[in-house]
């Protein structure tokens, strides 16, 4: 089973079950059980004969133990705790596939071609080798446009870097922080990022442009003129100056459950190790994956295409850990919560079969078989309403240690809180419902005569 819900972790195959863990959840499981069975055992042994024949005698009704109900309200409790957590990152995820990310990922291929170190050098040879492929890309039947870049939107990862502009800026004025992205031209037209203002930007070879987004336009320039502004980005190997051609709307380059940071993109045409190609196909970019490959061979034989991977596919692996943490513990909710029914059930069938006389005296005394229901359910619900809110409490500080995994929702999500007690309260009031309904079907003369 876990291996079927973890399918997309690496080496998943390698993954079986451990000797030594599995002894530890037997030993755990045995201890659990002769624990709990132990006080019912030397509770039984010291009880007085006399009052034992006394309690077993047809006059008599029996006696509450309210240890039962203690444990099936802590059943409850945890149940609720973990439907709460479960509830959150459900939801997290709800309101995460509702974001707009600012760029289309769908319909987009992705995949690397073997390079070296040693290429780098000559970027005037980088560049024609890049240009050459994203035309003969760009001409290929089902592919729309080609682009390249060193890192893919929508993926978590992040690479602050510090600007400047030679037009100056007053020095009470704080630092220029932003996302640095190096792509091709044609990078915003693959991904669908609008232009807001100015132009595309080029790459002439000699001449260096940027692109800024909207984020960053409105955070270090506020209303003046960005367009024009030369930007350089000093201390690195990619020093220089790069004129800023357009302004184009936020993209979370950055992750999906990220705000769009302030982004340069510097536009250079060039070719190193791990960099990314991007074709944007009109149809399934899998049905694309051989026509590209043999694109790829067509013009550079002693290359390979790699890793021909779907954009989509790539934002849904960066979330595959926190997808698993979500089935995992909306497994373990469903179990907790089914393990409450069970108990309460068995706890209340239990004290029915042992207040049968009681019952059956009172029914014959005039009670009404209503009566007798609304007594048991009572009780039922009354263990639920109490785990429930000791379950509330574990669930508040359980909340803050997933809040770093939660997007668009509050630890405290009104909706989540009472859509979980809703659901617990339902299904502990049907799980009480039986036996409150045996208990008023107890015929009395049969239940007084019996021994």
């Amino acid at each position: 089973m876990f291996r079927a819900l973890a399918k997309d972790l690496p080496r998943i195959d390698e993954i079986g079950l451990n000797f030594r863990v599995v002894c530890y959840s037997l030993a755990c499981a045995i201890g659990t059980t002769l624990i709990c069975g132990l006080y019912p055992a030397i509770r039984g042994t010291r009880r007085d004969l006399a009052g034992s024949l006394a309690h077993a005698g047809r006059s008599q009704v029996s006696g509450r133990n309210p240890i039962q109900f203690v444990l099936v309200g802590v059943q409850v409790a945890f149940a609720v705790t973990l439907l709460a957590g479960a509830g959150l990152l459900v939801r997290s995820f709800q309101e995460l596939g509702r974001v707009s990310p600012g760029f289309e990922p769908e319909h987009v291929l992705t995949f690397h071609i073997s390079t070296t170190w040693g290429e780098t050098g000559d970027r005037s040879a980088g560049r024609r080798l890049v240009t050459r492929i994203l035309d003969g890309l760009r001409v290929t039947p089902g592919v729309e446009n080609a682009a390249t870049g060193y890192s893919l939107p929508g993926v978590p990862g992040e690479y602050q870097i510090e600007v400047k502009t030679l037009e100056g800026r007053a020095e009470t004025e704080p630092k220029m922080l932003a996302q640095g992205r190096w792509v091709t031209p044609g990078y915003f037209a693959t991904m669908r990022i609008p232009l807001v203002a100015g132009e595309v930007c080029r790459d002439g070879g000699t001449t260096s442009t940027a692109m800024v987004n909207r984020s960053f336009v409105n955070l270090y320039f506020g209303g003046s003129q960005a367009i024009g502004r030369h930007l350089v980005q000093p201390g690195t190997i990619y020093a220089g100056q790069g004129e800023i051609r357009g302004i184009v709307g936020d993209a979370r380059e950055t992750g999906l459950d990220r705000e769009p940071p302030p982004t340069v993109y510097w536009c250079a045409t060039n070719i190193a190790p791990g960099s990314f190609f991007l074709v944007r196909t009109y149809g399934d970019p899998k049905s694309m994956v051989e026509t590209v490959r043999r694109k790829i061979h067509e013009f550079e034989p002693r290359r390979s295409a790699y890793d021909l991977t779907p954009l989509s596919d790539h934002i849904s692996d960066a979330y595959a850990e926190n997808r698993l943490r979500t089935i995992l513990l909306a497994f373990f909710a469903i179990t907790a919560v089914s393990l409450a029914c069970i108990g309460l059930y068995g706890t209340l069938s239990y004290l029915v079969n042992l207040r049968r006389r009681e019952v059956a005296l009172r029914l014959a005394l005039g009670a009404m078989r209503a009566q007798v229901i609304r007594q048991f359910l009572g009780l039922g619900v009354r263990v639920a309403v109490l785990g429930c809110a000791a379950g509330l409490l574990m669930a508040a500080g359980f909340a803050r240690l997933l809040s770093g995994m939660l997007y668009g929702v509050s630890a405290n999500d009104a909706v989540t809180v009472g859509g979980v007690l809703s659901i617990v309260l339902v299904v502990t009031v049907m799980a009480s419902l039986i036996p409150a309904i045996r208990a008023a079907r107890v015929e009395p003369m049969q239940a007084l005569r019996e021994e």
